[in-house]
């Protein structure tokens, strides 16, 4: 998945030379990368997972609706075998303020939390990006328990 997400952000963004152009920013497609990635942890694809996805991407991110298809797409067909997060987390880090981290951290967690069920693989990947996005254990307790009460 993280080669098909890549190559994704690399035909979105490549031929995007002027910053007014990109209809999305590099960083909101890595969190969008993060979040599939929270829906793939567990191995199975649930329909309320898949839609809270498409709630925040919306919500959140401003996500046009092109760019959802697309990456759905990827969601769906490419099996869950990302080798590093670092590409992804890099981005964010170099784009957005700590506020902004703790809200992807919150997203992780509603999405993980959308079908009612916290599977361990969703608790280990998002403790992984909260680490790599050095978001605070405080924080990343406070989302986890803010989505789970939503």
């Amino acid at each position: 998945m993280f080669n098909s997400i890549k190559a994704f952000f690399e035909e979105k963004l490549a031929n995007e030379s002027e910053p007014e152009n990109q209809l999305v920013s590099r960083a909101d497609l890595a969190c969008a990368a993060l979040l599939i990635e929270v829906i793939n942890s567990d191995n199975e694809l649930d329909e309320r997972e898949t839609e809270e996805f498409l709630v925040l991407l919306q919500s959140s991110l401003q996500i046009p609706e092109e760019d959802l298809n697309d990456i759905m797409r990827l969601a769906e067909r490419e099996a869950r075998q990302a080798t590093s997060l670092y590409e992804f987390t890099r981005l964010i880090n170099d784009e957005y303020e700590y506020a902004e981290k703790v809200k992807l951290v919150e997203n992780m967690w509603r999405v993980a939390f959308s079908d009612q069920q916290l599977d361990k693989y969703e608790e280990a990947l998002i403790r992984k990006v909260a680490d790599l996005l050095y978001v605070s254990h405080q924080d990343f307790i406070k989302t986890k328990l803010a989505a789970r009460d939503s």
